[in-house]
Parts: C-alpha cells; structure tokens; sequence
C-alpha cells in the first residue's frame, strides 16, 4: 500500500517540506530508514540519524531547527510522537482489514447474517440467527455461537470463541485465544460437602472500540437478562479473567493476569496494573490507579486515587510502610540489644544453648 506525502500530511494535518508526490509504503526506525519508508523524530537524542537517514521522510515538530543539511524531505507537526502513532494506527488498520471472502472448509447457519467486504477463515463456525456486520474479519478457527450481534469493523483473530448471545459493538478487536461468554464461576455447596452446578443463564456485552488481548476469558452473567458489560474504550492485555456480572467503565485499561471477582463494578478511566486482584460484589471509583500486584478487598468510593499492596492503601503510605518494612531486621536486632540491657546483660554476649534463657 503507497500513500504521498501530502496524503500523509492531510491525515497528520501537518505541513510538507519537500516533494510532497513521494511515494512512502511502509513505517521505520529512523535509523534503520530505507527509501520508500517514513520515520519520526521526538526524541533530542535520535537527532544524529535525520542527518544520515536513508528515509524518504521524517515526521518532525513544527519549531525543529536543522544544524545540517537534511535528504529527506520532512513533514511539519505539532506533536511528531503522536503523530507517527496515529499514522501507525491508519496504517494498522488498513493491513488488518484487508482480507476478504472465504476459505473452505467453513461454516454459516442459513438463518446467520453476514455484511459486506467481510472474510471467513477457515474452519470458522458461525451459528444460527447470528448477525454480523460491515467488514468483520473472522480469522481461521473462530467459532461464534448463536444469536450472536457483532457489529461493523470487527476483528476476531484465530481461535477467538464467542458463545452464544454475546452482543459486539463496533470497531472491537479480540486477540487470539480468547473466550467471550464461558460459564461464570458459580456453584452452591451441599450439606454432604459436594458443589453443584448453578447454571449461567446471562450473556456478555461488549461495546464499541474495545480491544481484547489473547488468552482472556470474559464469563457471561449469572441470570437471564442480566449481563457482564465492557463498556466503550476499554483496553485489555493478554490473560485477564472478567468474571460473571463484572462490569467495567468507559476507557479502562488493564494490564496481564488481573483478575475480576462476580459482581464487581470498574469505574471508568480507572488503570489496572498487571496480576491485580479485585474481590466479589465491589465498587472501584472512577480513575482509580492500582499498581501491579494490588489486592483490592473492598470498595473504593474516592475517585482518582493511587493505590499499591495487599490490602490495597494509598501508593505514598505504601512505600513508606516498605521503608520501614526493609528495617524491620535491623529493628528487631535493637529491640533484643535494647532487652539485654535491661535485663543486666552485656548486649555483645554471644548467645549459646548454655547461656541462652528459656
């Protein structure tokens, strides 16, 4: 795919400096540029490589100054980071969409639905009275059950499972391995010390511009009616367990291996480092910060706090109770030093079965 550089500057509304009729077909380093390819500069440090670069254009801030002679031609943004990354996003999505029609072996329910420019992998599964919208991408080995609603610009990478009734905003991506709408964890104990099986009657709601890394599970809710909800913006990495009932905000981010206790309430904006633990039937206020590792075992009603540790307090109470926690030895060894005086011993005796006291 080949774009010019005034194609590229009226996406970056940015100005060209240069032959704006170059043609750029891929993105690189700027110091391992190549002609045909286009690279950024933010970076002070990285200023050497615009004057050796063999790049065909560089993405720079309006106020740069050149010290010497420049090849390449440039263009002329505000904020040249965010820029070459909405450039890699537009470029991102029009590799990831570029797929269309068919391969066999693969299946569709006569009762299913399916948009325009869409692709079906092979051995994909698609069942009945499923509805499915413009320009989905259904990689090879998906399977998505029935009654299901995916809307437009959906991208279901290999071996992606969607159960059935699961309702699919738009513009959603769901990484490899992932499973949408699995049974939720629930099972009552009998009298003779045995479980039994509670069945999940709910489906799972995942709304517009959500993106699901691989290998997470997101479990349906309990009752019929009743649904676990991902609302619109939320970014999840690989490994998450969202358990059943669980709803998370609006433009939420969550690192690898959280995991989401029933019933639990996500504010929104709220970011959730890696192996965080959140207990059953919570509410976490909006922008909300909890490090990695947290254990949240109650609610947490303030909006915009920092929270570390197990049980979860604010981040500066946690690295002031670690301050005195990596003391703790040194403390314990006064106290004794401390009781040895007190009691009339010498606090540099070596303590030996035969002296020591019982």
């Amino acid at each position: 795919m080949e774009f010019t550089l005034h194609q590229i500057a009226q996406i970056l509304k940015g100005e060209v400096r240069g032959d704006g009729n170059q043609k750029i077909n891929t993105l690189a380093k700027i110091q391992e540029a190549r002609p045909g390819q286009i690279a950024f500069l933010a970076n002070p440090k990285y200023e050497q490589y615009i004057y050796t670069t063999n790049a065909s254009a560089i993405i720079v801030a309006r106020d740069f100054q050149p010290k010497k002679e420049i090849r390449s031609a440039l263009i002329l943004v505000d904020d040249p980071y965010s820029s070459f990354t909405i450039l890699m996003e537009q470029y991102h999505k029009m590799i990831s969409f570029q797929k269309s029609g068919v391969e066999q072996p693969s299946y569709i329910s006569e009762s299913a639905t399916i948009g325009s420019n869409a692709y079906r992998g092979a051995f994909s599964y698609i069942g009945n009275k499923t509805r499915i919208g413009d320009n989905v991408k259904i990689y090879p080995q998906v399977f998505v059950g029935d009654d299901v609603v995916i809307g437009n610009n959906v991208i279901l990478h290999p071996n992606v499972k969607i159960y059935a009734r699961t309702r699919i905003g738009n513009n959603v991506v769901i990484h490899a391995g992932t499973v949408i709408g699995s049974d939720g964890f629930g099972f009552a104990p009998q009298e003779d010390g045995s479980y039994k099986t509670i069945p999940q009657m709910g489906n799972v709601v995942i709304e517009d511009d959500v993106t699901i890394g691989a290998n997470t599970v997101i479990d349906c809710a309990t009752l019929q009616g009743d649904s676990t909800i991902i609302r619109q913006g939320v970014k999840m990495d690989n490994l998450i367990q969202i358990a059943h009932n669980v709803e998370v905000g609006k433009n939420t981010v969550i690192a690898a291996q959280t995991g989401i206790s029933g019933s639990t309430k996500i504010g929104e904006s709220c970011m959730i480092a890696g192996q965080v633990g959140i207990a059953g039937h919570l509410v976490v206020a909006n922008q909300t910060s909890l490090g990695a590792q947290t254990g949240v075992s109650k609610s947490i009603t303030e909006e915009g706090q920092r929270l570390l540790g197990y049980p979860a307090i604010d981040i500066k109470d946690y690295f002031r109770s670690y301050a005195v926690y990596k003391k703790l030895p040194e403390i314990a060894h006064r106290v004794r030093d401390l009781e040895k005086k007190l009691s009339g011993q010498d606090p540099h005796t070596v303590e030996t079965p035969k002296n020591r006291q019982n």
